[in-house]
């Protein structure tokens, strides 16, 4: 799971096998498989760094 900032400044965890898409419209969208969005404070690029900090952590330990 990741960490990420709401735009209220509640964290939230994030499966991030559970990601469709982000997009940024200047706000970052967020939108889940199970067609939830969370609009957040952290850059698409951020939260791609994120997601692969965590799977190398999974994958490579």
């Amino acid at each position: 799971m990741i960490e990420l900032n709401k735009i209220n400044g509640n964290t939230v965890l994030i499966n991030c096998d559970l990601i469709e898409y982000v997009e940024e419209t200047p706000d970052t969208v967020v939108t889940l498989t199970t067609g939830r969005k969370l609009i957040v404070k952290e850059s698409r690029q951020e939260i791609k760094n994120l997601v692969k900090c965590y799977k190398q952590e999974i994958y490579h330990g």
